[in-house]
């Protein structure tokens, strides 16, 4: 039988944020400071872009707190794992074996799938629901505090506009100047304000976590079970 996976959308966040936070900096690497910044003639003003999505993501702090989050959701993942195993498995006798069976029975176990099904959809919803809800709080909270590093760093160093090259409607299609970019510059200064190192990363050839190796990956949805179809009559 054919089956889909599961998987839960992070909201606003997309799969933005999740390509970005699967490519996190490199970890036990001292951030180099930043060059300084060269006096504006009279009149001129200084722009800078960065990509906060990437930038909050790929912060050590929220590395760590959503390998957290992927923690607390694997039993949730397995449950729900176990349940669609056991409808697949119900389906599939029912459907293999509806011929042979007397009218009565094949209404039983038609309505025990349906029963399973819905359990497991109601399941399945609720977890993506808290999913999202905890993976919102999750980034939200560590770009507050990104916030105010870029703040910061574009009030000491006289920036007059700052772009967000990663918003969806941004209007800025090429960056031909890299130092434009402080992307990096942001993210190694939170860490370094932070205090919190890079979370470990897996051994090469080590299995991925359960459900991708992505953020939003480890979600705690299991495959999804096809729909019955009904006995052959």
């Amino acid at each position: 039988m054919n089956r889909s996976m599961v998987s839960v959308a992070l909201l606003s966040l997309g799969l933005a944020l999740a390509s970005a936070a699967q490519t996190p900096a490199a970890p036990g690497l001292s951030p180099a400071p930043a060059p300084a910044p060269a006096p504006a003639p009279a009149g001129t003003q200084k722009i800078a872009v960065v990509a906060f999505q990437t930038a909050v993501s790929q912060t050590n702090e929220f590395q760590r707190n959503f390998l957290d989050l992927q923690r607390k959701f694997e039993p949730r993942r397995q449950e729900l794992k176990t349940l669609s195993d056991e409808l697949d498995n119900l389906t599939k006798e029912l459907q293999t074996q509806g011929d042979k069976l007397s009218e009565v029975e094949r209404a039983r176990r038609a309505r025990t799938v349906d029963q399973k099904k819905t359990q497991f959809d109601r399941k399945q919803q609720d977890a993506q629901n808290e999913f999202q809800q905890q993976m919102q709080e999750t980034f939200s909270g560590v770009a507050s505090k990104v916030y105010d590093i870029l703040d910061d760093y574009a009030e000491r160093n006289g920036l007059s506009i700052v772009l967000d090259i990663g918003a969806q409607q941004t209007p800025i299609m090429f960056v031909g100047i890299p130092s434009m970019d402080i992307t990096q510059i942001i993210i190694d200064a939170y860490n370094v304000k932070s205090g919190i190192p890079a979370p470990p990363q897996p051994a090469a050839g080590a299995p991925a976590p359960s459900g991708g190796s992505t953020p939003g990956a480890a979600q705690p949805p299991a495959p999804r079970p096809a729909t019955p179809k009904p006995p052959a009559q």
